[in-house]
């Protein structure tokens, strides 16, 4: 435990060390990396080496391990504060925003995001054994990509799109593709360690909603901070970081015995 969880510390204090931009110490930086990589290859070592190892590398060498966390990585670090930070300061923001209170912006936008994920979650994973996990998710960051678009182009000028661009996303990102990564995580786990990926699947969701704050803020404020220009810019660059959480997913191997074949 002492090597993981120094080599996950050393890498969040690098994250967070570039996060500062022009203030950013990267001598810092490129220090905290090489401590995170040698932990990692000592946590790497010792689990090659005990009996009862936490995270086999046998296991961590296979596709469906780091093709799917590196997967619900990438989604959440698209998508999580590009939704819960960038576009609820821009909701709130008197100059170039909405201007709308705390309460009101998550009434209008937040409420109607988890309902509409809250709703559709149940059908998507109904379907998932039939259209296939790996089809359900790829539709979910598909959307997800379009809802985040609609906010970076028009939904800084229009608060309606701002709403219709959210709701989107509620079906797309939390109705189905974040309901298939936890879905993958259990029916592609290995059967003689069933814990095992989910586990790791979860703690990729920390991260990834970890990175989020980390990087969103930062190209916001690279690209003009709070301007129309710089929400845009650090949703589009959100969307394009779902995009690569899509192209891994065509990575990520399909599921034996969950699906119905047709």
């Amino acid at each position: 435990m002492v090597p993981l969880v120094l080599a996950i510390l050393f890498l969040q204090m690098a994250v967070n060390e570039t996060g500062k931009l022009g203030a950013a110490n990267f001598a810092h930086v490129g220090t905290f990396v090489a401590l995170g990589l040698a932990s990692g290859v000592v946590f790497w070592w010792l689990e090659s080496r005990t009996a009862e190892p936490l995270a086999s590398p046998a296991l961590l060498k296979q596709r469906s391990t780091w093709a799917m966390v590196l997967t619900t990585i990438l989604t959440m670090t698209g998508v999580f504060a590009t939704v819960n930070g960038v576009m609820m300061s821009l909701a709130q923001n008197a100059e170039v925003g909405f201007n709308l209170q705390a309460d009101a912006a998550s009434l209008l936008l937040l409420t109607p995001y988890a309902l509409v994920g809250w709703l559709v979650g149940p059908f998507a994973g109904k379907m998932a054994p039939i259209l296939g996990y790996r089809t359900i998710l790829r539709i979910g960051l598909v959307g997800s990509i379009v809802g985040i678009v609609i906010l970076a182009v028009w939904g800084v000028h229009s608060l309606p799109l701002l709403i219709g661009g959210t709701v989107l996303l509620g079906a797309t990102y939390a109705g189905m593709a974040n309901i298939m990564l936890n879905g993958l995580g259990v029916v592609l786990s290995p059967k003689d360690n069933p814990g095992f990926l989910p586990g790791l699947n979860a703690s990729g969701f920390g991260l990834g909603a970890g990175l989020s704050f980390a990087i969103m803020p930062a190209v916001q404020m690279a690209s003009g901070g709070a301007t129309l220009g710089g929400y845009s810019s650090s949703m589009l660059v959100g969307a394009a970081i779902t995009g690569a959480a899509l192209l891994m997913s065509l990575l990520i191997p399909k599921p034996n015995n969950a699906e119905v074949e047709h």
